[in-house]
């Protein structure tokens, strides 16, 4: 059996940090008023750290009287100073030490190619120093963004914007975001903010990129073309990552139609399209920005969530969402390809549930994805056998994962919404779209729902994959 004795192992290597007397590096740290020299040892950096093995390899070191020489200016002593201890001890106090030491210590831990120094510092400074990194946080933004390795805090960077977006993106300090973060921002789908914000604050901050943000730049009605265009291309990398159909016909008229030369053509007119025909744009289909929801589907894109919950809120797929719309987390409960694709083991995982629950189902040899909406689940009463009434189930279908092939019906015959039988996994209307065992029909002879979901009536599909999920309000 081996015997283990790294404690004291680790004691009397960091005993030469500061005791021992045949150190062979001497680093120089910072710069101006602020330098320090500290004194290491080559075969323990080069063995903690490869920038240092690359370092100080014989083609890169400068001697001096026998002694290698290095220069890191951009690391202050005091940050250098906890690296130091980290390389030889393995230990690391930040307690007191101030939150813009953390950061610089973040900074040198990455270009240092530290990981493990630098996954610590960056959950230390989301857990440990929140308070600072709110009040420093368009200076902790634009840092972590420049660290490529710093997922965790750009991350936390993101969802702290996320989380109260009005207050940060109509800020002075949005108007210096760097366009790269600002990307980023845009691309996202959960922002719970209202467009025309969004829009009002990206003209801004591309003024403020374009001229500078002075009285004159800001009086549109004193510009000429080239002020027109100095502006469209500042903002040309993120005019098609806004949700135009978004904004009200109101807001669209006040606040878009005055800047109709920085837009793409192309854009513009398919917004003009859905504005005065209703015309669904195919280009700009970007989803609405509805917040963070949870749903882990194997069968359709996040994308078409917003739409569906449109849907259980009683509106149009294009219907502009307001701030007091409810918003919904979907849990998931059954998957056929973990618990089989058959009548009893949807049954048994959905059944008992008096609970909304959708329903999404994808076919083998078909661009089709089917789905159902019930607010009352599928069972009720104590019944097994029998209709369910309600009002707010529906029926639906996606092709090509595209929202200009979605069809929607609505259920017409209350009293027929869902057909609990156990010769079914599930069954909305009796007929209009329901599972048995491996096999789904979309038929819709008894017109309980509005509409048919496919033109080929009588087709049976065979189900490839199937999902239920419980429809949590937020």
């Amino acid at each position: 059996m081996t015997s283990i004795f790294h404690t004291g192992l680790l004691k009397d290597i960091s005993l030469i940090l500061n005791n021992a007397d045949d150190f062979n590096v001497i680093i120089q740290v910072g710069e101006d008023e602020n330098i320090k020299e500290f004194r290491a040892h080559s075969v323990i950096l080069r063995a903690r750290s490869s920038y240092f093995k690359s370092a100080l390899s014989t083609e890169w070191i400068t001697k001096k009287n026998d002694m290698i020489m290095f220069n890191k200016p951009n690391i202050t002593p005091i940050v250098f100073d906890m690296i130091l201890k980290y390389i030889y001890t393995g230990e690391l106090d930040l307690t007191n030490h101030l939150g813009e030491n953390i950061l610089g210590l973040l900074i040198a831990s990455d270009e240092l190619l530290i990981e493990e120094l630098s996954n610590h510092v960056q959950d230390y400074l989301i857990k440990e120093q929140t308070t600072w990194v709110q009040k420093n946080f368009v200076l902790v933004l634009h840092t972590v963004f420049e660290i490529t390795n710093c997922k965790k805090l750009q991350e936390y960077c993101l969802e702290s914007i996320c989380s109260n977006p009005q207050s940060f993106i109509t800020s002075k300090s949005f108007l210096s975001l760097d366009k790269d973060i600002l990307s980023i921002l845009l691309e996202r789908d959960d922002i719970p903010i209202e467009e025309v914000i969004i829009w009002d604050c990206l003209i801004k901050w591309g003024i403020e990129q374009t001229f500078s943000f002075e009285s004159e730049n800001y009086n549109i009605s004193k510009w000429d073309n080239e002020n027109y265009e100095a502006l469209k291309e500042t903002l040309s990398q993120f005019i098609p990552l806004i949700r135009f159909i978004e904004l009200t016909p109101a807001d669209y008229f006040d606040k878009v139609r005055p800047y109709k030369a920085i837009i793409p053509n192309h854009i513009y007119d398919e917004v003009e399209e859905f504005y005065f025909k209703g015309i669904i744009p195919k280009i700009i289909n970007l989803p609405p920005r509805i917040g963070k929801i949870h749903i882990e589907s194997k069968i359709i894109e996040k994308k078409f969530i917003s739409i569906i919950i449109n849907w259980i809120n009683k509106k149009d797929a294009k219907v502009i969402r307001k701030k007091n719309d409810s918003l919904y987390n979907f849990d998931l409960i059954y998957r056929g390809s973990k618990f089989r694709i058959d009548n009893n083991s949807f049954r048994n995982k959905c059944n008992n549930l008096q609970v909304p629950i959708l329903v999404l189902i994808k076919c083998q040899n078909s661009k089709k994805i089917f789905g159902g909406y019930t607010p009352i689940g599928f069972y009720s009463n104590n019944s097994n056998n029998g209709f369910i009434y309600s009002m707010d189930s529906f029926i639906f279908s996606f092709e090509n994962n595209d929202i200009q092939n979605m069809k929607l019906s609505r259920v017409i015959s209350y009293h027929y919404a869902i057909y609990n039988n156990y010769y079914y996994g599930f069954n909305f209307g009796s007929d209009a779209l329901y599972m048995q065992n491996q096999n789904l029909y979309a038929n819709n002879n008894n017109n309980n729902y509005e509409h048919n979901l496919t033109d080929d009536i009588g087709t049976i599909y065979t189900i490839e994959e199937i999902e239920a999920f419980r429809v949590v309000k937020q």
